[in-house]
């Protein structure tokens, strides 16, 4: 059972819970041997042998789990870029295992001793889940806090450095696979899963390796619609493991149509590997303002990589945008245009193959300083034509 993004609900009925950065996990426990499944069905028990401990801590009973596997930092708090170093390992070696240890949080119970619970309400489940109660060192459940001010729960969330929170109904029943407004998600910044279309090789520091990604989403149609460009928030690890899983994907024509700007000097793939950024907000023509990778996705399917609701639509065709002026570094390798569509303002900046739109000043200035470029250095550059598809 999936949640639905939005405010957290108000009200009687509702119980609030930790919104935990980890991947999502159900366990299966049937005459004492446990399965793990992830959220696309991918069974993931090699991966993960620390949770063997279900067996032991619910010893005579058969059960099916829902939670959401972890990896915590040194501060106790769940990080995602941790959990990478896991998440693509079929069988961890003990090493791996020792340095990064994952904890299994569960807050559902679906099935136990042969009885389907999912007609049950949320609460009841939430009561044999307790009754139950497997804690061990790996398998935690986590606390609930029913009939609760949700400004309180959130504030305690953003205390210890979680993600979010969850709303749940307490009369709600479980609908697997499905997603339901019965489960509300309050994340405190947005993710958004993405498909990888293609990469751009680096320069500099990056050079020999992957500069920036080409991304994609998903629409309803079931075809991929341009999302913008990620270059930001990759580990020399990520950046190894990402190179390695594209090299065999390469294809030589773009899998989606991209604006000509954006297109240049991009190594084309199979646009199958799913990835996650943490953004600002979507443009209004359908691009991810400021994205930052979070990693990739192999417990996700390109399918699932959608815009949220009440975004941007990618098939729909924006008019074109103006530039009204233009500066650049006196040897050419860097442009700023000053961009204009009705009442919208702001600024693409262009280094070699590499463009990042939809900046205010203040982005600009933070980039360009951290290669050495004055902003005031820069000179007055010639506008060709004056309107370009944006």
């Amino acid at each position: 059972m999936l949640a639905t993004a939005g405010p957290a609900p108000r009200g009687p009925g509702w119980a609030y819970e930790f919104k935990w950065d980890g991947v999502r996990a159900v366990v299966h426990l049937l005459g004492g041997r446990v399965q793990a499944f992830s959220r696309n069905d991918r069974d993931i028990t090699a991966s993960y042998p620390e949770l063997a401990e279900v067996a032991a801590l619910l010893a005579g009973h058969d059960a099916v789990l829902d939670g959401e596997i972890v990896a915590l930092d040194a501060a106790g708090r769940p990080s995602f870029a941790q959990l990478q170093r896991r998440m693509h390992v079929h069988d961890p070696a003990a090493s791996l295992v020792a340095q990064v240890p994952v904890r299994y949080y569960v807050f559902d119970l679906m099935h136990l001793d042969g009885e389907d619970l999912t007609g049950l309400p949320y609460r009841r489940r939430r009561e044999l889940l307790d009754a139950l109660g497997p804690a061990g060192d790996v398998v935690q459940v986590p606390e609930v806090f029913a009939g609760a001010d949700p400004a309180a729960v959130t504030a305690a969330a953003a205390a210890r450095g979680l993600e979010g929170v969850v709303a749940k109904r307490l009369d709600a029943v479980y609908r697997p696979g499905q997603r339901s407004p019965s489960w509300v998600k309050v994340p405190f910044s947005h993710h958004q899963e993405v498909v990888v279309a293609g990469w751009k090789p680096g320069t500099g520091r990056r050079a020999g390796t992957i500069g920036s990604l080409v991304l994609a989403v998903t629409g309803p149609d079931g075809t991929l619609s341009f999302a913008g460009g990620v270059g930001t928030g990759f580990t020399d690890a990520m950046l190894r493991d990402l190179q390695r899983q594209l090299g065999p994907l390469e294809r030589r024509s773009a899998p989606l149509v991209v604006p000509r700007e954006h297109a240049r000097g991009v190594r084309w793939v199979e646009p199958v590997l799913v990835g996650e950024v943490a953004y600002r907000n979507w443009t209004p023509d359908g691009r991810l303002r400021h994205p930052s990778w979070r990693g990739l996705r192999p417990d996700r399917t390109p399918a699932e990589a959608r815009r949220p609701e009440g975004g941007p639509a990618g098939d729909a065709v924006p008019p074109s945008a103006s530039v009204a002026g233009a500066m650049q570094t006196r040897d050419g390798r860097w442009r700023v245009d000053i961009m204009h569509r009705g009442a919208s303002r702001w600024y693409r900046l262009s280094h070699d193959d590499n463009t990042f739109d939809w900046l205010d000043l203040a982005d600009v200035e933070r980039i360009l300083h951290g290669v050495d470029v004055d902003l005031g250095d820069l000179v007055d550059a010639p506008v060709a034509g004056g309107r370009l598809s944006a």
